[in-house]
């Protein structure tokens, strides 16, 4: 756990020390892999191909890891896993997409700079309206930050390579054309079943670090709902507690109220409050580090 949570540490200080590095993160080759593998169109329209490639590609990635672990005392299979976990995060800069909409001059290129936001695929404009930035931004959380470190942590590189490469096959844009109706359903329901620890687990973190009472009853009432319950893949709660406790931190801010429909309100405190989920985990990860190191 130790060498994990070191990993993960040296990963996120990468990736806010040298922001620039990010264009590395470029999954371009996927697409050209995809449309090779799969073969001509008419052939596309059995998943089995797809679950091939994606399986070889997370055998390869953890055959890998398992050789290099065992050279050099593991280090080279440690700076492996440190790469990887980079490469997987994102690939977009959640935080310089928020600053973008934050910090644009004027309404025009702040609604264009708020686009970024969107979780694959952005099918509809992304208004300037309180919720909808919330629940934009927790999604992409979700999808750049909490999927991907929730499987590193579970099944190391290849599982943080394994959930990126579901959630770009299944939502981007550029990528869900080359597969078939089929295709593309099953790939969002692996995508939502790769989803759904991470989610639920930033559900519980964010009752924590926010307002508990209100996250916790608009989680219940969520889930009470006919054909809602906790062991299905209907991830909608995400964004109705996302709103809940948001709000809930605007409202108390400085020991005044504050107006929760101002948009950059609420998107700066939607940053805040995924900021302290991310610490959260991280200080969860370090004690249990801590407890198998002196255990």
């Amino acid at each position: 756990m130790a060498p994990t949570f070191l990993a993960i540490v040296l990963a996120l200080v990468a990736a806010h020390a040298a922001p620039d590095l990010a264009r590395w993160r470029d999954f371009g080759w996927l697409q050209a892999a995809t449309q090779r593998w799969m073969g001509p169109a008419h052939e596309r329209s059995s998943s089995y191909r797809l679950a091939a490639l994606v399986l070889l590609l997370v055998v390869a990635c953890a055959l890998l890891q398992m050789a290099l672990a065992r050279v050099l005392f593991g280090l080279p299979g440690f700076v492996f896993a440190v790469l990887v976990l980079y490469y997987c995060w994102g690939p977009r800069d959640l935080d310089a997409d928020v600053d973008g909409v934050l910090k644009a001059p004027d309404g025009e290129r702040r609604l264009a700079a708020a686009q970024a936001l969107r979780p694959d695929p952005a099918l509809q404009t992304l208004p300037l309206e309180s919720a909808a930035l919330v629940e934009a931004t927790f999604a992409s959380a979700l999808s750049r930050w909490f999927g991907v470190l929730f499987w590193f942590v579970v099944l190391g590189p290849a599982g943080a390579l394994g959930y990126r490469l579901v959630q770009l096959l299944a939502r981007h844009a550029a990528l869900r054309p080359l597969m078939g109706d089929a295709q593309n359903e099953v790939l969002e329901r692996t995508a939502r079943l790769l989803d759904w620890a991470p989610a639920h687990l930033v559900a519980l973190t964010l009752a924590l670090v926010s307002d508990f009472d209100a996250v916790i009853g608009t989680w219940r009432d969520y889930h009470a709902a006919p054909g809602r319950g906790v062991f299905t893949l209907d991830l909608g709660f995400l964004a109705v507690l996302a709103r809940a406790g948001v709000n809930a931190d605007v409202e108390a801010g400085d020991g005044y109220a504050q107006d929760v429909a101002d948009p950059l309100a609420e998107l700066a405190d939607a940053r805040r409050v995924l900021r302290r989920v991310l610490v959260a985990w991280l200080a969860v990860l370090a004690l249990a580090a801590v407890l198998i190191v002196t255990h």
